[in-house]
C-alpha cells in the first residue's frame, strides 16, 4: 500500500541524508520526496511517499521520530480521513 508521510525536521546539514539513510537501510524505496522550508528558517518540511504495510508504516515512522533532526513526523492522508 502507498503511504504519504510529513517529516519536521532541522534544516541543518546532513538531515536529509540521516533521514534517506534510515529508509534505505531498513529496505524502503521512496517513491516520491519534496523538501522545503517552513515559516521558521530553522525547520524544513520533508515530504515522501513510499510502499509498505501497515506494520512496516508504524516501524518506519517510529524509528524515523528517533533520529536526532527529526521534530515531527506524520502522515498527511490520516489527518485528512479523520
Amino acid at each position: 500500500m502507498k503511504h504519504t508521510l510529513s517529516i519536521l525536521m532541522q534544516n541543518e546539514a546532513g538531515a536529509l541524508v540521516r533521514v534517506a539513510g534510515l529508509f534505505a537501510a531498513r529496505g524502503y524505496n521512496i517513491d516520491t520526496l519534496t523538501v522545503g522550508p517552513t515559516h521558521d528558517p530553522a525547520v524544513s518540511r520533508l515530504v515522501l511517499s513510499l510502499q509498505c504495510d501497515e506494520a512496516g508504516l508504524g516501524r518506519i515512522m517510529q524509528q524515523t521520530r528517533k533520529l536526532v533532526d527529526v521534530l515531527q513526523v506524520a502522515q498527511p492522508s490520516a489527518a485528512l480521513a479523520a
